[in-house]
């Protein structure tokens, strides 16, 4: 029995292109919301990803390389750039000295919190929205 495919309507094309247009919109205030924190999008997504990982608050590089999808060389780079800034701080397992986890110093941890709250806010403020877009998508 072959599954039967259903067709695509236009309410589904302006459902998908008005989510799309939601998230870049959340992307770009929280691109810009990063600059004006003195961080790239992307050493703000870092500081997220290692503070928000899941069950702890650190990470090995191939960890953040997978979390921001970067290649293991960026992933390096970028970490060497926020332990340059000193945002980020390089700590030795105890049991392994091998492995070497990421974790946010007070200055990437005060960062990140004030960025964190704005986010929550805008997101608060534009979360309804993206409730009612997601729901015209699963009809």
């Amino acid at each position: 029995m072959t599954k039967r495919r259903t067709r695509i309507t236009k309410a589904d094309y302006e459902a998908l292109a008005a989510l799309r247009y939601a998230l870049r919109h959340f992307l770009h205030f929280s691109e810009n919301a990063a600059r004006a924190s003195g961080l790239t999008p992307q050493q703000h997504q870092a500081l997220l990803a290692i503070k928000g990982f899941p069950g702890r608050d650190q990470i090995t590089v191939g960890e953040l390389a997978e979390r921001l999808q970067l290649k293991h060389h960026s992933a390096v780079g970028l970490a060497n750039r926020l332990v340059t800034g000193k945002l980020v701080a390089r700590k030795k397992r105890s049991m392994d000295r091998r492995q070497v986890y990421l974790v946010l110093t007070r200055r990437g941890e005060r960062l990140l919190e004030g960025l964190s709250e704005i986010h929550k806010t805008e997101l608060s403020r534009t979360g309804a929205d993206l409730e009612r877009i997601i729901g015209l998508i699963r009809k």
